[in-house]
């Protein structure tokens, strides 16, 4: 492959894997998101309600964990119970929970006496749940009240649906980084969600808000311990078992996001790893027939792992041109040709209108388009960024210990005014 072939891979696949989350993402919003009208605050009716548990898995969570149980408690819903599985936590999140029975009649607390990790956490969680539709939370996250009501909808259409992703919402937007990422939630992450929903499946539920049979849960054996992102190994796992997995927008639930570099680098590192161990211990059996419909996610997967090492390439040699000579064919300007960084920058800023417009009904901020001057930055910011921790992760996944535990990892949650 010529050093050319290379540049254009490197500007060919950004702009088609825009294009295709841009249709995919305006098919689903004209196909079902728009068409009923739908609003957050007014869930459809079921025609065949059900109860649910809702499980929190929490280490460590004594900042947060009173919102949290807060919200949960406040879902609109007729019938529902809540489970905090304290994993081991070393702070004051125990005696919390254990206050927090006496003030809500729903909840329910089962303590870990040792740090097992989340995935061990979550199917305490299921096996303690006394029905058989479970809505999992972060310990951290804070639900919108009609969330649970949107993901039973689903959970209860039809019984090859095994799971339902939902909404996140970033609460944290002061700095720069949490600019860029409520841009990048909507430009993105919901539009590739829309998009993959379309063609059929989705690379992984939102940890932060997903919902599960528990028959689906129950045949492919529940959530790996071992994986570093037990979401989209689970993922994965049930779409191999032919389930059909969900993407509602409605079910929001509002989150805090790293706003320093550090805990931006150390999350996504940590999901850029957990996608190259699910390709890793799942990718031969995309190799039969029945599991096709699993191979448009895998494919795209795959290229953006070769993207990156190709961009990481590009960017040695031209670091390289700096100090010496090179064959005249990899001399170039810039990392791309002054006109296909103006077609990126002009397909990026359709897909940050197209993904703003879309997601705008799930915000309350009259202000949202105002991040639309920030999302300018998010080419060279998070693509690169995604360059990086891709590269980093590769290697990680591979040296990775079999059976080595996932551990819970404290997460950066932005930056907090100081109490007053």
């Amino acid at each position: 492959m010529t050093f050319n072939a290379l540049m254009n891979f490197a500007f060919f696949y950004p702009l088609i894997m825009a294009w295709v989350w841009i249709i995919g993402g305006v098919w689903y919003y004209f196909h079902w998101e728009g068409r009923n009208g739908t609003d957050p605050d007014h869930p459809p009716d079921s025609k065949h309600p059900a109860s649910c548990s809702i499980i929190i898995p929490c280490f460590n969570e004594a900042e947060v964990i009173r919102d949290t149980i807060h919200y949960a408690h406040a879902s609109e819903y007729h019938d529902f119970e809540i489970i905090a599985v304290n994993d081991g936590s070393s702070d004051a999140s125990p005696e919390i929970l254990d206050q927090l029975t006496q003030e809500y009649p729903r909840l329910r607390v089962v303590h870990l006496a040792t740090n097992q990790g989340k995935a061990v956490a979550l199917r305490t969680g299921a096996l303690a749940a006394k029905n058989d539709f479970l809505i999992c939370i972060d310990g951290d996250a804070l639900l919108h009240p009609s969330a649970v009501a949107w993901m039973m909808f689903h959970l209860v259409s039809g019984p090859r649906v095994g799971a339902v992703t939902g909404n996140p919402r970033i609460v944290n937007r002061s700095s720069l980084l949490g600019k860029l990422q409520v841009g990048e939630f909507s430009a993105t992450i919901g539009l590739i969600k829309r998009a993959q929903r379309v063609y059929g499946r989705i690379f992984t539920v939102s940890g932060v808000i997903a919902g599960f049979r528990r028959t689906a849960l129950d045949r492919v054996g529940y959530w790996s311990s071992d994986m570093v992102t037990e979401d989209i190994d689970i993922s994965w796992r049930l779409q191999l078992d032919h389930w059909d997995i969900r993407y509602e927008p409605n079910a929001l639930s509002y989150i805090y996001m790293p706003e320093t570099l550090r805990g931006l680098w150390r999350q996504r590192l940590r999901w850029a790893q957990g996608g190259v161990e699910t390709i890793l211990r799942h990718g031969t059996s995309l190799f039969h027939w029945p599991k096709r419909r699993l191979w448009g996610v895998a494919l795209e997967y795959v290229a953006s792992i070769v993207w990156a090492y190709v961009m990481f390439a590009i960017i040695l040699v031209a670091l390289l041109g700096l100090v010496i000579d090179l064959p005249e064919g990899w001399i170039q300007p810039g990392l791309l040709p002054q006109w296909a960084g103006v077609i990126l920058g002009l397909t990026a800023l359709i897909q940050f209108s197209v993904s703003l417009t879309i997601d705008r009904r799930y915000e309350s901020d009259r202000r949202f388009f105002r991040n639309y001057f920030w999302v300018i930055w998010y080419p060279l910011a998070f693509w690169l960024l995604s360059m990086a921790t891709t590269v980093a992760a590769v290697p990680r996944a591979l040296l990775k210990r079999s059976g080595e535990r996932a551990r819970w990892i404290s997460p950066d949650r932005g930056l907090r005014p100081p109490e007053k």
